[in-house]
């Protein structure tokens, strides 16, 4: 019997088990490879082993629009760092902005406001300069600021945090902090901030309870990072490390008790600058110390399950990961992002943004063919479509 003339999901099965150059080569076959060979279910197995193809640890897919295939072979650029740089905006005077990415859209805080910014526009034109939705109402800088389907909801150098309806004009300044939030997290109907009057907060995000502080915890030291679990039933807390208390804290969300400390060998000064949970168990942070730490909770809350250190022993300001094997990382000198794969100890890839003046990486996102970065001065973009050659470093 011809290979084709299976049954569809016995021949799925099959070509299941060809590898990435396999299957590319038997697409060239013939018109009817080519139509089995270019469907999803052939290369889920494969994507599921190559970096950043949205396809997560525990199968869900993150850009379900796009082919695998293509996925798969724009993955190979990113092993290989092969992309093109761009900068998409500068401006005169050194910020801290923070960047999130929601769709084509993304999202960057300039001082004390927040834009919106189309990636692509009308006919396939790349990014569009003039902002599509500006949030503002802070008197001084924005710190960070954290995104749901239907709220955006930042945190400023002058103690507030606005929610801000994104489908309409309606906005709510809440006030609870006596300095600045450095940190901001929301998920479900919960915002938790940090502040650096050394307190996290959590508030109501109801309609009914707008505005209403439900749970002050003193963390007797500054706090630069928050993270709410999937689960919504803990969150954790990432303090400077100058105070004898462990920097990294879990918290009940209902009752406020401590549920755990994370790791028992934090140096002085090892502030916790970033958090990602990837599962209601799974965890990563950077921070002052050099080091990205794995941790999962089942395992043990003590030590970290894997670490990766930055070579040049630079500060990591922000991490992103694609949910299964790659961590994206902003270093604090020189613009310089790293891709790690979990699999291996080294960095698996590097990249200077900015080679005249010195600016840490202060916030990094990326898709399955885009990587953004926001340094001091301006916003770049690290394009892996490209099949030309690796950028200079």
């Amino acid at each position: 019997m011809f290979l084709f003339q299976l049954p569809d999901d016995v021949l799925y099965l099959i070509l299941s088990y060809l590898d990435y150059k396999s299957l590319c080569r038997l697409s060239q076959v013939c018109r009817r490879s080519h139509h089995f060979t270019v469907r999803d279910p052939v290369w889920r197995r494969i994507a599921k082993d190559f970096i950043n193809t949205g396809v997560t640890r525990h199968g869900a897919d993150l850009y379900p629009t796009i082919p695998l295939k293509d996925r798969v072979k724009v993955s190979q650029n990113w092993s290989h760092g092969v992309c093109r740089k761009d900068v998409l905006l500068k401006w005169k005077i050194n910020l801290l902005p923070w960047i999130q990415l929601d769709g084509d859209v993304l999202y960057l805080s300039q001082a004390s406001d927040i834009g919106a910014y189309h990636l692509r526009g009308p006919e396939g034109v790349k990014f569009q300069h003039n902002r599509v939705a500006m949030f503002s109402g802070h008197q001084e800088d924005v710190c960070r600021f954290a995104l749901t389907d239907m709220h955006l909801v930042s945190a400023g150098s002058d103690g507030k945090i606005i929610v801000y309806d994104r489908k309409s004009d309606f906005c709510m300044e809440y006030f609870g902090h006596n300095q600045e939030v450095n940190c901001i997290d929301c998920k479900g109907h919960l915002i938790i901030s940090g502040s650096r009057d050394k307190t996290a907060k959590i508030w109501a995000l109801t309609p009914n309870h707008f505005g209403k502080c439900l749970h002050t915890i003193p963390t007797y030291d500054r706090v630069w990072s928050v993270a709410i679990s999937p689960s919504l039933c803990t969150f954790v807390t990432g303090t400077a490390c100058c105070e004898n208390f462990a920097p990294l804290r879990i918290w009940d969300t209902e009752r406020c008790h401590l549920v755990s400390c994370l790791g028992t060998e934090f140096r002085r000064g090892a502030g916790v600058l970033d958090i990602v949970y990837e599962s209601p168990f799974q965890l990563l942070t950077c921070g002052y110390d050099t080091f990205i730490r794995y941790w999962d909770l089942r395992v043990c809350s003590r030590k970290c399950v894997m670490e990766w250190e930055e070579p040049h022993d630079s500060a990591l300001y922000c991490i992103k990961t694609d949910e299964n094997h790659m961590i994206a990382s902003g270093s604090s000198y020189y613009g310089v992002v790293r891709l790690w794969d979990k699999r291996q100890t080294r960095c698996l890839q590097m990249f200077q943004l900015t080679s005249t003046t010195s600016s840490p990486v202060y916030s990094l996102c990326f898709n399955a063919t885009h990587l953004y970065a926001a340094v001091a001065s301006a916003l770049y973009s690290l394009d892996f479509r490209t099949s030309g050659h690796r950028p200079r470093r």
